[in-house]
């Protein structure tokens, strides 16, 4: 199976839609599909906080998507912006917290973790560029550190992706976007004499909406088997990603409006990248286990140059950031029903252990992409051993008690290009967490949750003792990081097509620090304090009209420093999203989608301010015999924002000193995007 779910009873009502997915008509003699919405299922008396959910199915098939990073979006709060080129992570927000690259949220894909610890270009860098939108099935997500199950990265929640097993129908779809884009993807699913064989190919071709070319070049290949083994249920995935690109970063403020380039330009034409991923996982019950194994190799070289001629004025600043590494991995859980007092109890208990050897960690001062000189040249092997056991006590026939603890242990070794900063070390954490839910009635439920939760550091960040960049002595840092969040929550549904959930939760963390792979070395932030409130919302209209709404209020402020000193840069308070969706039953489908994130403070005093963003997406589609053709419309009012934006000092070439400066890079404007789709 894959990585374990929370929702068990859940699990049992998904495969039952699924099961009547088709239905068979005798008038008719046709085969008619039934939509089945992930977040129409039954969450009352299966959940354990307001904040869990499941989202899939036609969920997915409806959602106009303008990347595949969108795919966490379904994720109620959260926001996958870009600051630069297409083929590597996004940058990502949940809870009033700039996620970076992947810090505090963990996604997990049939049971293997896609976030890399100790990357070169960022901590938890979490790239999903190697997923095929529709070979997803369904997303579980979790937010806050009230799970035993979950350890690293998962402070501010976490969502674990399951790819079908096989097709209702094979299909071939090609779509065609403005400035030469094209993506093709084929799926089919093959019947074997124990199982099924599903095999899935896409390739993405683009130029991109900046006026220097992407040239986006993409493949992804999927294949998996789902079976027995020796009489063993069995899933076993295999996934091959490889991609190129040309990047557009973030462009200063004061170039667009003197005129020097466009909103969409350039300073340095020589950024981008290149990446492959090759994985494989494997999930087996065995007797009442779980067993998951993965293995991945990985490579990714990235060119930047964020400050362009701000520390070398002659021959600019671009570098380049390389990683390559073997992940190793697994997990075995355990759920089983006994008594605890008396009473009756729901146990978990498992084992999450991973090996990363990474052999080349490194970064380049360079050229037009040509290597000039080493700053960091680095090898790491980094070990985890994570051990949990969660109980579910039914106190009475309404109120449920979740206890559970989570240990985990880490061993790291580093040989670095500058001896002084080798070395080897070891950490552990405790992780208690509590929960209480308690059904009022049939349709409302009400939540309390506490827990403690962490994410790891670059390991080199607690060997380090010289800056590669300056020579000066640095103070070595932890490798994991404690944070302690809370939540109290309710969930209404009728069950009858309208559920909703509100949620206000706490978080507090110790630390944010973060490896800068940019500079080489490691930059810690004060302890952090974030409150918000939360409410998702899923209402069935009709037959065939749907909508859902989301929406998050969060406040935070580092801890221990002035008030007027003390906001948390580049994290926005405020996110909307909300969807209106019509299936027809005369081949008929419409989606309207908006997105909405609110201004942030780009300095610690507010006196910088990046502004918000709203992005409204539309598509349409009709079906006919096995045919479909669709338009998408991203974008759809043409709204000028910016996906992402920071303050920093850099330099231009006709400058002298630097100059602090907002960097932005513009969401994409309206593009169009033509769909042909043939089931068989």
């Amino acid at each position: 199976m894959t990585r374990p779910t929370k929702f068990p009873a859940i699990t049992t009502a998904i495969a039952c839609c699924l099961g009547s997915q088709l239905a068979y008509s005798q008038d008719t003699e046709q085969v008619e599909e039934v939509v089945v919405w992930g977040r129409s299922l039954q969450l009352l008396g299966n959940s354990n906080s307001a904040s869990q959910g499941v989202v899939g199915y036609s969920d997915f098939s409806t959602r106009p998507l303008s990347r595949v990073a969108e795919l966490v979006e379904v994720v109620p709060g959260m926001i996958a912006t870009q600051h630069s080129g297409p083929g590597k992570a996004n940058q990502y927000f949940l809870r009033g917290i700039n996620l970076d690259h992947g810090s505090d949220f963990s996604t997990y894909f049939d049971g293997m973790p896609v976030n890399f610890r100790t990357h070169a270009h960022a901590q938890g860098y979490m790239d999903l560029n190697f997923i095929i939108p529709e070979i997803i099935e369904r997303v579980d997500f979790q937010k806050g550190p009230y799970f035993a199950d979950t350890g690293d990265f998962s402070l501010a929640g976490s969502n674990s992706m399951k790819t079908y097993d096989t097709l209702d129908k094979n299909f071939t779809e090609i779509t065609f976007g403005s400035k030469d884009e094209i993506r093709l993807v084929t799926a089919n699913s093959l019947q074997l004499e124990n199982g099924s064989l599903l095999a899935a190919f896409e390739h993405h071709r683009s130029d991109g909406h900046f006026d220097l070319d992407q040239d986006v070049r993409k493949y992804n290949g999927l294949l998996k088997y789902t079976g027995t083994i020796a009489d063993i249920p069995s899933r076993i995935t295999f996934s091959a990603y490889d991609s190129q690109w040309i990047s557009t970063n973030q462009v200063p403020q004061r170039a667009v409006d003197s005129g020097l380039i466009s909103r969409f330009g350039f300073i340095d034409p020589d950024l981008g990248g290149k990446s492959h991923r090759y994985s494989l996982t494997g999930n087996f019950e065995i007797n009442d286990w779980d067993l998951n194994l993965y293995a991945s190799s990985y490579y990714m070289s990235l060119s930047n140059n964020p400050t362009y001629f701000l520390n070398n004025p002659t021959d600019g600043d671009e570098f380049e950031q390389e990683d390559e590494r073997r992940l190793f991995g697994g997990s075995l859980r355990k759920r089983s029903e006994s008594e605890i007092f008396g009473l009756p109890a729901t146990q978990t208990v498992g084992i999450d252990i991973r090996y990363d050897d990474v052999n080349e960690l490194n970064l380049f001062n360079t050229i037009s992409r040509r290597r000039v000189s080493s700053i960091r040249e680095d090898e790491a092997e980094e070990f985890s051993a994570g051990l949990f056991a969660e109980s579910q006590i039914y106190l009475t026939d309404k109120l449920r008690a979740t206890f559970g603890v989570r240990m985990d242990y880490y061993d790291f070794e580093v040989d670095a290009l500058r001896p002084g900063n080798s070395g080897s070390d070891q950490d552990s954490l405790w992780q208690p967490n509590i929960g209480l839910a308690y059904r009022i009635n049939e349709n409302i439920e009400l939540y309390l949750n506490y827990g403690h939760g962490f994410h790891s550091n670059d390991v080199r960040a607690a060997v380090n003792t010289i800056d590669p960049v300056t020579g000066d002595p640095t103070e070595a840092q932890d490798v994991l990081v404690e944070g302690k969040g809370s939540e109290i929550g309710f969930r209404y549904d009728t069950l009858n097509g309208f559920n909703i959930a509100i949620a206000a939760f706490e978080l507090r963390t110790d630390s944010e620090l973060v490896f800068v792979g940019d500079a080489g070395t490691t930059e810690p932030s004060d302890p952090t304090s974030r409150g918000g409130i939360e409410i998702n919302s899923f209402w069935e209209i009709s037959e065939n009209w749907v909508f859902d709404f989301s929406a998050a209020k969060t406040s935070g402020h580092f801890r221990g420093l002035p008030s007027n000193a003390n906001s948390i840069t580049d994290a926005h308070e405020e996110v909307l999203a909300a969807g209106l969706t019509h299936v027809g039953n005369n081949g008929l489908t419409a989606s309207l989608r908006v997105r909405h994130f609110s201004d942030a403070a780009l300095t610690e005093d507010e006196a910088v301010q990046k502004d918000g963003s709203t992005l409204v997406h539309a598509g349409v589609s009709y079906e006919f015999n096995n045919w479909e053709i669709g338009v998408d419309v991203i974008n759809l009012l043409d709204a000028e924002d910016d996906d992402i934006a920071f303050f920093f000092e850099s330099q231009l070439p006709d400058e002298t000193t630097g100059v602090e400066d907002i960097h932005f890079h513009p969401s994409n404007p309206r593009h169009i995007r033509l769909l042909l789709k043939y089931r068989f």
